[in-house]
């Protein structure tokens, strides 16, 4: 009787662990996505429906060998305390598989360095400092957007054209505004060497002191301006500039300001002529851009913004490394993305093997008041690959591995 009860109770066992190990390889794949979600929402609402877009496309096709991914956020509160804080919660709490994110670009650093002592791979989505491929470089760190080296050497040869020689700089005072000042003074240095740059103007994340500023730019009496400041500081910069006529009679060679995020809140205010780098995406003409844009639009009955294709693009590129990988693992999924391809809706792109900095580009154009609305203009398309520096340059920056 015995023996036939300790039957049982084996049949039984492998009963419930038949049933239990399909549900078990059914567990999803799980991203941790950490982002100063309340600080930059112009940005990051749109970003974040993207990325929301592209997990319902990778789900609705089977997933990742059929598992499916879930997405999960926090907040950073812009601190990069915070930032790291959240991700070991991720990790320890959620059981998250791999990390993505971050806006700020001193708030990606900091995710950076937690990834590589954490040993887990991290796509930093949009922070834009060279560093985090470069000087801060770790093995799994991979960045998607094009970096401020790239915006900025896309930007130059626009600048060169313009025949100024007296240059105002003004950007705000953290690790990507200091960053995007270096490289265009460097490049313009380079390409243009009678080049001056007469007035620098650091200021406040989020706190530009607009009339100081436009005064001490005014004071310098430049033949022309390179701005980096974006989202609310821009708004006051381009309010008090067009009081003061501060742009009249000067050109402006300006990065990231043709993005809806920082362009779209001008309205009446936009400058005309502004050389820009930005989203026209009222006019892209690409098969891949125009089945993003009817996706999105179906979905949020909204048109999108440059942060919608950031995270639409970075959850592709996590599926693409992923079905590559077989899976989430961190060191396959390090192999993976070393040279991986990945379909975007600015065409196809791929991540460097030398530096783990992918080749989306950006569009270059000029700022146009159309019927109270700022866009953009004869823009193009400029592949980020032509964009990079060379391998010699990089191996000089980057730590070995």
């Amino acid at each position: 009787m015995k023996i036939v009860k300790r039957f049982a109770s084996a049949s039984l066992a492998l009963v419930v662990c038949a049933f239990a190990m399909p549900a078990m390889a059914q567990e999803p794949i799980r991203i941790g996505e950490i982002n100063s979600y309340k600080a930059q929402a112009a940005f990051l609402e749109p970003y974040k429906k993207g990325m929301e877009l592209a997990v319902d496309e990778v789900n609705a096709a089977g997933g990742i060998n059929g598992r499916k991914i879930a997405l999960i956020t926090r907040d950073d509160n812009a601190n990069p305390g915070d930032a790291v804080r959240a991700a070991e919660e991720l990790l320890s709490r959620e059981r998250v598989d791999v990390l993505a994110g971050s806006f700020l670009s001193h708030i990606g650093l900091a995710l950076g360095d937690f990834a590589r002592q954490k040993k887990v791979f991290f796509l930093a989505s949009e922070p834009l400092t060279d560093k985090i491929v470069w000087e801060n470089g770790n093995r799994y760190t991979f960045r998607l957007r094009a970096s401020t080296y790239m915006q900025a050497a896309m930007l130059v040869p626009e600048a060169v054209k313009l025949k100024k020689k007296r240059w105002a700089i003004v950007y705000p005072n953290y690790e990507y505004g200091q960053s995007a000042a270096l490289t265009f003074k460097q490049l313009m240095k380079s390409a243009q060497p009678d080049v001056e740059f007469v007035a620098e103007q650091a200021t406040p994340l989020g706190r530009v002191d607009a009339g100081s500023v436009t005064q001490a730019l005014a004071d310098a009496r430049p033949d022309a301006i390179f701005n980096v400041l974006f989202g609310a500081d821009l708004a006051k910069f381009v309010r008090e500039g067009n009081t003061r006529r501060l742009f009249e009679g000067r050109e402006v060679v300006s990065l990231l300001t043709g993005e809806p995020e920082y362009l779209d809140p001008l309205k009446e205010e936009t400058p005309n002529g502004w050389v820009v780098t930005g989203y026209p995406w009222y006019g892209i003409q690409t098969t891949e851009h125009k089945a993003f844009l009817q996706a999105y639009q179906a979905k949020y009955k909204d048109y999108p913004r440059l942060g919608s294709v950031v995270g639409y693009s970075t959850i592709k590129s996590l599926a693409e490394g992923m079905k590559k990988a077989g899976g989430a693992d961190t060191e396959k999924l390090i192999s993976a993305f070393r040279g991986l391809q990945v379909q975007t809706p600015f065409g196809l792109i791929s991540y460097r093997a030398l530096d783990h900095q992918s080749t989306m580009g950006a569009f270059v154009g000029r700022t146009h008041r159309k019927d109270g609305q700022g866009v953009m203009v004869d823009y193009r398309y400029l592949d980020g690959a032509a964009y990079q520096p060379s391998d010699q340059e990089v191996r000089r920056l980057r730590p070995a591995d």
